[in-house]
């Protein structure tokens, strides 16, 4: 079997290479200690999608973790059009990361290092259709991450043992507690619907500030739908009508059974119905050319 991933092209520290090419030091200290970020970004239509929010994201994570970034908005605008090039027409999502770079294994920064610079392009695997038409499950679990989850850090083995506990209990995704309030999900952000209103947690230390996220708020407010940010205690979870987790890849996708018990009637709500539509048309819009 191939361990690689099936693709064309990547992209490792100026070269566009065929992944089997790719090459990495053992002693990248991405590697060695997780030191790095990372983005995701949709493309549709060969356009990079909310490209200047995704690219503010990365800048303010290299911010908060002392690494200046390697590359201009246009190198990597550059970099990104030669790997959406290769797939052709199609939605895909660009993963770029970008280490700390090869140096003696020293838990303190080295003073003079070139940051590694990774990124590919493939094709998007939407949610299939019926977790759209019937939900998904879910499960709570206490959030046991780091306190800067804001940071959008390659360090995630917390998320992948949260989503792992998740897939064990015959779930798609765990709905994060701390303190007794809920964080977001394991890669995702949450919202509540209850009577009509649109709730999700403001931004902090312990969530990560989603581009998709802020997009379903800007939706609503422009539309005139209730919709505010404001702490979630996790009794709320159990008296929502609608639950919707939110990420760039699975976009807005509804939750109707948490700790398997039905979340409001059992299947996906009125609001998220009407969210979604209005993102799709949004997103049509942006692959027309129609809004940036």
């Amino acid at each position: 079997m191939n361990p690689l991933p099936d693709l064309p092209l990547v992209y490792l520290n100026g070269a566009f290479l065929p992944p089997a090419e790719a090459k990495v030091s053992v002693f990248d200290r991405g590697f060695i200690f997780g030191d790095g970020v990372y983005e995701v970004i949709p493309v549709f239509s060969g356009r990079l999608f909310r490209l200047a929010h995704h690219l503010a994201r990365l800048e303010q994570s290299l911010h908060e973790i002392r690494l200046v970034n390697p590359r201009t908005i246009g190198e990597w605008e550059d970099v990104f059009r030669r790997l959406i090039a290769v797939n052709g027409p199609v939605d895909q999502s660009i993963y770029l990361q970008v280490t700390r770079g090869v140096a003696p294994r020293d838990h303190a920064f080295p003073k003079e290092v070139t940051p590694t610079v990774f990124a590919y392009a493939q094709p998007l695997n939407y949610p299939p259709a019926e977790q759209l038409a019937s939900g998904i499950a879910a499960i709570t679990a206490p959030d046991i991450r780091w306190s800067r989850c804001d940071i959008k850090a390659i360090a995630l083995l917390a998320n992948a043992l949260l989503r792992q506990q998740a897939v064990e209990a015959g779930t798609a995704e765990a709905i994060l507690i701390r303190d007794g309030f809920m964080t977001e999900g394991s890669a995702s952000n949450i919202f509540v619907v209850k009577d009509g209103e649109l709730i999700t947690p403001p931004k902090g230390p312990f969530i990560l500030p989603g581009i998709t996220r802020d997009l379903v708020l800007e939706l609503a407010h422009a539309h005139g739908l209730p919709g505010r940010e404001r702490a979630v205690r996790e009794e709320e979870l159990y008296s929502a009508d609608e639950l919707w987790l939110t990420s760039s890849t699975k976009e807005i996708l509804p939750i109707t059974r948490l700790n398997d018990k039905p979340v409001g009637h059992g299947r996906p709500g009125p609001l998220h119905a009407r969210l979604l539509a209005l993102y799709r048309e949004y997103k049509q819009a942006f692959a027309d050319g129609r809004v940036d």
